[in-house]
């Protein structure tokens, strides 16, 4: 069972860690000093947030914005009839709900709120799917396995070769850790449910709680040693919901991640490499799972001072919902087309809160990209979270086209915590001097959840639609700023952190730098300072 390579007591410290995000509740059981802290202000109160309240109060209250400004979310989906986004959600209006019919022609049939890239016209919708890694190991396995080495090899031949090396030793690599992992799991919880048998006479009919067990008088060699176990598992936070969640996530990746027997673009019927197929998809914009579409929309657009839940950033926005992102990595053709879908239909930023290690088709997103540019799109895209620099170890979609070019309409955002201190930069998230534009608000936010309820969650998954807010903010009132225009006031404005040295994210042992050191701006996004600059640029 691995146990001596890897305790059981590590095993549950790190099933109990497991449940640090993700937390739903009604909004009344969370931290106050937590909820809409990103919107504040540090001079005002101390705390390294967005200033978005303090521009509403002292630059924005006589003022009215003048445009309204549309936001594409691509993602796992929204809950669209959430209360605290009501009338936020864009609807196009030249389609006829529900009639079957493609009434705008724009290829798309009944989307009134956006469109879900990861169905099919019946209905089905595609759960689970491959990391990039296991899809590149999949296609090139049988014909580079037995292959040495790249030296006779030229041309694309040469390049799929070392994609296929790169990918194979990602992809042996996770395997081996789950299959592992997996035995680890349920040796522990063989231990666990078969401990709980034996405890539970001993609870007087009390349900297995730290407090029922802390009251156990039996002083026999068992039962000491099963309050001892139980004591030890409560007291760092276990739960038993946790283990099972251990389990559920580990099977995923064998079942469906990394099994390279699944076929999950079945459901869909497309090639996911042939982009003259794009009649696929369906309306549904909630799916299964929308719970991280809807916190990303949450931070955007969330009613304002409406007494109910969350403060969002920007008021004159609404949401187009672009369900692209499943259960394991996207697809680059999934992307690509979700960018021009909303570049087609009115949207003026496209928030992307999502990224792998590989983009095999990156020049289906390029030209997205370049189209978007030219209909003066701004793309927002969150950075990751592995701790790493993108400069040297990019995260994809990335901000630079095929020929190392930048693609000048793009925004790579980075998180940042709620204190001015050390630990200001989220020590999950990735940095850059030249990849990532700038940092935002990341760590233990409060956001919507489906079926109106809230939860906390981090990640630059949340740091990027809270500058897509910033952003659609500022373009509400100044509609005429070009998305280059408005990329550079963002990256100018930013609050600049001028503290000696924080801790830089990292996966081994811990260094200190700048701020600035890790970020084109130096700073975190401000939209008071923002909609000052952007007054200059009348």
């Amino acid at each position: 069972m691995h146990q001596n390579k890897f305790p059981l007591f590590c095993l549950f410290l790190f099933l109990a860690c497991s449940n640090l995000y993700g937390q739903k509740d009604n909004i009344d059981q969370f931290d106050q000093a937590y909820i809409d802290w990103y919107n504040l202000d540090y001079k005002q109160d101390k705390v390294v947030g967005t200033s978005v309240d303090k521009a509403y109060k002292e630059l924005l209250k006589d003022k009215k914005p003048s445009k309204k400004i549309v936001v594409a979310v691509i993602d796992s989906g929204i809950d669209i009839d959430h209360d605290d986004l009501k009338g936020r959600i864009w609807t196009n209006k030249d389609e006829i709900p529900d009639n079957n019919i493609d009434d705008d022609k724009n290829g798309f049939v009944d989307d009134i709120h956006g469109w879900n890239f990861i169905g099919n016209s019946d209905g089905e919708n595609m759960m689970f799917a491959h990391y990039e890694y296991t899809r590149i190991y999949k296609k090139f396995h049988e014909k580079y396995k037995d292959v040495a080495s790249a030296d006779k090899l030229t041309g694309k031949e040469k390049k799929d070769y070392l994609l296929y090396k790169s990918a194979a030793a990602n992809y042996d690599r996770e395997w081996a850790k789950h299959t592992e992992e997996k035995e680890q799991i349920q040796g522990f919880a063989d231990n666990y449910y078969k401990a709980k048998e034996l405890i539970e006479p001993l609870l007087g009919g009390k349900k297995l709680t730290l407090e029922s067990v802390k009251n156990i008088e039996g002083d026999d060699e068992l039962s000491v040693a099963l309050k001892d176990f139980f004591l030890k598992l409560f007291e760092n936070g276990f739960e038993e919901s946790g283990l099972e969640h251990m389990q559920k996530t580990n099977n995923n990746y064998l079942e469906y991640h990394l099994n390279l027997d699944f076929n999950p673009r079945e459901i869909i019927g497309d090639s996911p490499y042939d982009m003259t197929n794009v009649s696929y998809g369906n309306p549904n914009v909630k799916g299964q799972r929308s719970s991280h579409g809807t916190s990303v929309g949450g931070v955007i657009a969330a009613l304002r001072n409406n007494d109910l839940g969350i403060n969002g950033i920007a008021e004159n926005v609404e949401l187009m919902v672009l369900r692209t992102v499943p259960k394991g990595d996207e697809y680059d053709k999934d992307i690509a087309l979700s960018i021009r879908y909303a570049v087609d239909n009115g949207a003026n930023i496209i928030n992307m809160s999502f990224g792998k290690g590989y983009s095999p088709n990156k020049e289906f997103i390029d030209e997205a990209a370049k189209y978007a540019a030219f209909k003066n799109v701004l793309l927002i895209h969150a950075a990751g979270n592995e701790s790493t620099n993108v400069d040297e170890q990019p995260r994809y979609p990335s901000d630079k086209y095929l020929d190392g070019t930048d693609i000048p309409n793009w925004m790579n955002v980075g998180a940042s915590a709620k204190n001015l201190d050390k630990n200001l930069p989220a020590s999950f998230s990735n940095y850059g001097k030249d990849g990532v534009d700038l940092f935002a608000p990341g760590h233990q936010i409060i956001s919507v959840h489906p079926k109106n309820q809230y939860n906390t969650g981090s990640g630059t998954s949340l740091a990027a639609p809270i500058v897509s807010g910033v952003a659609a903010l500022v373009w509400s009132y100044y509609p005429d700023l070009t998305a280059v225009e408005l990329k550079e006031i963002l990256v100018r404005s930013a609050y600049p952190i001028k503290r000696p040295k924080v801790i830089k994210p990292s996966n081994g042992k811990s260094k200190k730098t700048k701020f600035k050191h890790l970020s084109i701006a130096g700073g975190v996004v401000n939209a008071y300072e923002a909609l000052i600059l952007a007054e200059k640029f009348r």
